[in-house]
């Protein structure tokens, strides 16, 4: 018979104790997990968000995160106002401005970013166009220019274009057609004319028969804050640990993109990894061998730590009112929330 004493019994129940406070503190973690959604587009552009997610960065922040998928900018404004999504990527759009306006949402910091000797994003012209002149974005003052719908960050790019050449704005015919997906088919069988898009797509465009290349928007449009984050007014006010733990995390994403395919400082087996990472959401109907070279060709980059070029911002803010899109009694304070990342 095995006698215990005392003592060792009074050892034996704090060590228990000890265990079970100890493992009821870590169910205790795994269940406070905020659990959010977060608005993306299958570019690789969104790659801060699909690393962060692959590699743990999110859960390392006690966040449970699942990724929605949207096929053009505005509607993720619009999930975020419903409730739909808590943070989304996408540019600055006329929609967003107006919830924003609204008190439903908030920029809170920067992705895509338009930066000298790195490629960005391209100009392009339907070969036909192309053939019957238009080689040039001077050349596009009576052509047409593909956009998403009409407040649209192809719109400002298309308008920046025309204030640059100097012809008036409503001589670029603008075609809201809604998808990404619809411009491409439309600009490859010439039913538009132009179109401007982020170099991963416009690369592979251009090297087909259908689609040439006939300038950059960095040329329009220098230091370019192409796409921003997001969230909801009420996520950026009451849960602002939640937010800061967010931009940490999609950070870090950042940061390994960057080091990997942009800055290419992290060596080849990085860049393999990160292609192969960002191929499971971005050309997942294409064979990887078919995807890589686009995928590695369009990298741009993203601003570290989120930091926002609130400058740009406020162009584009001024330009969306001047085109009556947006009341002109907003400014800058009701769409950003400068209080979680550099600005400048």
């Amino acid at each position: 018979m095995i006698s215990i004493s005392k003592r060792q019994l009074g050892k034996f129940l704090v060590v228990s104790m000890f265990t079970a406070t100890f493992w009821a503190g870590c169910l205790s973690t795994v269940a406070a997990a905020d659990k959010i959604a977060v608005g993306a587009l299958r570019f690789t552009s969104h790659a801060a968000t699909f690393v962060a997610y692959e590699r743990g960065y999110f859960k390392d922040e006690g966040l449970d995160v699942e990724i929605k998928f949207f096929q053009a900018a505005q509607p993720i404004a619009v999930a975020i106002a419903s409730g739909d999504v808590d943070f989304g990527v996408a540019p600055i759009s006329g929609g967003l401005i107006n919830l924003a306006e609204k008190g439903a949402i908030k920029v809170i910091g920067g992705v895509l970013h338009e930066e000298p000797g790195i490629d960005g994003q391209m100009i392009l012209a339907s070969k036909k166009a192309y053939d019957s002149g238009l080689t040039s974005p001077a050349a596009l003052k009576g052509k047409s220019f593909g956009i998403t719908q009409t407040g649209s960050s192809f719109h400002y790019v298309a308008h920046k274009i025309a204030d640059k050449e100097g012809f008036a704005r409503s001589d670029i015919k603008v075609k809201p057609l809604q998808k990404v997906g619809v411009i491409i088919g439309a600009l490859k069988s010439g039913q538009i004319d132009s179109w401007s898009i982020v170099p991963h797509i416009a690369k592979g465009l251009a090297k087909g028969p259908t689609v040439e290349m006939i300038g950059k928007v960095s040329d329009y449009i220098p230091d370019y804050q192409v796409t921003t984050v997001f969230t909801s007014t009420a996520n950026a006010s009451d849960k602002k640990e939640m937010v800061k733990r967010f931009l940490k995390a999609f950070s870090k994403g950042a940061d390994d993109f960057n080091a990997a395919l942009v800055d290419k400082t992290a060596g080849d087996a990085a860049a393999e990894d990160m292609i192969k990472l960002i191929h499971k959401y971005v050309y997942v109907s294409r064979p990887y061998e078919k995807a890589a070279p686009s995928i590695r060709n369009g990298a741009m980059r993203i601003n570290k730590n989120a930091k926002l070029n609130i400058t740009n911002v406020k162009d584009q803010l001024a330009w969306f009112q001047s085109e009556n899109m947006v009341s002109k009694s907003i400014t800058i304070d009701t769409i950003v929330d400068p209080t979680f990342v550099e600005t400048y």
